[in-house]
C-alpha cells in the first residue's frame, strides 16, 4: 500500500472520530491529529526543561495522585506520600 493512499485512510478514519495518532485526541483530520500530538509533545519537552528531570518527574508523581474529588497535593497528603516540590524550579 502507498503511503499516500495509507494516509488517505488513515484520514477517513479520523473524519469518522477514530484517533489514528498517538497524543492526537480531537483532531478531526489526519493532519489536525499530528498537529495536536507534536504541539502536546513540544508543551510536555518544554515544561520539562522549565522544571527541571527531577521537577518534572515529581511533577508527575503529585499529578498521578489526583482524583476528581482531590488535587494531588491533597492525595499525597491523604496517603502520606512525600512530593518534594522544591525540586519545582520555574
Amino acid at each position: 500500500m502507498s503511503s499516500e493512499q495509507e494516509r488517505r485512510e488513515l484520514d477517513e478514519r479520523a473524519r469518522r472520530g477514530e484517533n489514528v495518532v498517538p497524543g492526537g485526541t480531537g483532531g478531526r483530520s489526519l493532519e489536525a491529529q499530528e498537529h495536536l500530538a507534536e504541539g502536546r509533545r513540544r508543551g510536555g519537552q518544554t515544561r520539562k526543561e522549565q522544571l527541571g528531570s527531577e521537577g518534572y518527574h515529581e511533577m508527575g508523581r503529585k499529578g498521578g495522585l489526583s482524583t476528581t474529588n482531590q488535587s494531588g497535593g491533597e492525595c499525597a497528603a491523604n496517603e502520606g506520600i512525600q512530593i518534594d516540590e522544591s525540586k519545582f524550579r520555574t
